[in-house]
Protein backbone atom coordinates (compact mmCIF):
# COMPACT_ATOMS: atom_id res chain seq x y z
CA UNK A 1 0.00 0.00 0.00
CA UNK A 2 1.91 3.43 -0.71
CA UNK A 3 1.43 6.07 2.10
CA UNK A 4 -1.19 8.01 0.60
CA UNK A 5 -3.30 5.28 0.80
CA UNK A 6 -2.46 4.09 4.05
CA UNK A 7 -2.42 7.70 5.95
CA UNK A 8 -5.99 7.78 4.73
CA UNK A 9 -6.67 4.62 5.11
CA UNK A 10 -5.84 5.70 9.05
CA UNK A 11 -7.85 9.25 8.44
CA UNK A 12 -11.12 6.54 8.63
CA UNK A 13 -10.62 6.11 12.06
CA UNK A 14 -9.32 9.48 13.18
CA UNK A 15 -10.95 12.14 10.34
CA UNK A 16 -9.60 14.84 12.47
CA UNK A 17 -6.37 13.96 12.99
CA UNK A 18 -4.01 16.79 12.63
CA UNK A 19 -1.25 15.19 12.57
CA UNK A 20 -2.94 12.48 9.28
CA UNK A 21 -4.35 15.61 7.90
CA UNK A 22 -0.36 17.16 7.71
CA UNK A 23 1.35 14.04 6.72
CA UNK A 24 -1.29 13.21 3.63
CA UNK A 25 -0.92 17.01 2.10
CA UNK A 26 3.20 16.43 3.06
CA UNK A 27 2.73 13.02 0.46
CA UNK A 28 1.01 15.37 -2.30
CA UNK A 29 3.26 17.75 -2.44
CA UNK A 30 6.37 14.89 -2.63
CA UNK A 31 4.21 13.81 -5.78
CA UNK A 32 3.77 17.40 -7.28
CA UNK A 33 -0.16 17.32 -6.81
CA UNK A 34 -0.13 20.79 -5.21
CA UNK A 35 -4.32 20.99 -6.05
CA UNK A 36 -4.46 18.29 -3.84
CA UNK A 37 -1.95 19.18 -1.14
CA UNK A 38 -3.46 22.90 -1.11
CA UNK A 39 -7.03 21.38 -0.77
CA UNK A 40 -5.54 19.50 2.37
CA UNK A 41 -3.97 22.04 3.73
CA UNK A 42 -6.60 24.26 3.61
CA UNK A 43 -9.14 21.79 5.08
CA UNK A 44 -6.69 20.99 8.17
CA UNK A 45 -6.57 25.43 9.32
CA UNK A 46 -10.07 25.30 8.40
CA UNK A 47 -10.79 22.80 11.32
CA UNK A 48 -7.42 22.96 13.23
CA UNK A 49 -6.06 26.79 12.89
CA UNK A 50 -3.78 26.06 16.07
CA UNK A 51 -1.60 23.26 13.84
CA UNK A 52 1.27 26.07 13.05
CA UNK A 53 3.32 23.47 10.95
CA UNK A 54 0.90 23.58 7.76
CA UNK A 55 1.13 27.42 7.59
CA UNK A 56 4.69 27.37 6.22
CA UNK A 57 4.15 24.39 3.52
CA UNK A 58 0.68 26.02 2.22
CA UNK A 59 2.80 29.37 1.61
CA UNK A 60 4.90 27.00 -0.66
CA UNK A 61 1.86 25.48 -1.99
CA UNK A 62 0.67 29.19 -2.96
CA UNK A 63 4.20 30.24 -4.09
CA UNK A 64 4.52 27.51 -6.39
CA UNK A 65 0.92 27.84 -7.74
CA UNK A 66 1.58 31.54 -8.52
CA UNK A 67 -0.54 33.22 -5.95
CA UNK A 68 1.93 35.51 -3.79
CA UNK A 69 -0.62 37.68 -2.04
CA UNK A 70 -2.73 34.83 -0.88
CA UNK A 71 0.99 33.03 -0.02
CA UNK A 72 2.17 36.14 2.20
CA UNK A 73 -1.02 35.78 4.00
CA UNK A 74 -1.15 32.29 5.19
CA UNK A 75 2.52 33.35 6.51
CA UNK A 76 1.27 36.11 8.34
CA UNK A 77 -2.05 34.29 10.04
CA UNK A 78 0.67 31.52 10.63
CA UNK A 79 3.12 34.12 12.38
CA UNK A 80 0.17 35.46 14.17
CA UNK A 81 -0.61 32.03 15.47
CA UNK A 82 3.05 31.02 16.02
CA UNK A 83 3.22 33.86 18.42
CA UNK A 84 0.27 33.12 20.28
CA UNK A 85 1.43 30.07 20.79
CA UNK A 86 4.78 31.13 21.79
CA UNK A 87 6.61 29.11 18.65
CA UNK A 88 9.34 31.30 17.77
CA UNK A 89 11.24 28.84 15.58
CA UNK A 90 8.07 28.57 13.74
CA UNK A 91 7.88 32.02 13.61
CA UNK A 92 10.78 32.76 12.59
CA UNK A 93 10.94 30.14 9.71
CA UNK A 94 7.33 31.87 8.66
CA UNK A 95 8.66 35.63 8.73
CA UNK A 96 11.80 34.31 6.56
CA UNK A 97 9.59 32.74 4.14
CA UNK A 98 7.55 35.99 4.00
CA UNK A 99 10.41 37.92 3.40
CA UNK A 100 11.99 36.15 0.48
CA UNK A 101 8.65 36.23 -1.14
Amino acid sequence: MDKIAQIKSFLESAPADSFLRHALALEYVKINDDAAARATFEALLAADPAYVGSYFHLGKVLERLGERDAAAATYEKGMDMARQQRDMHAYNELQAAHEDL
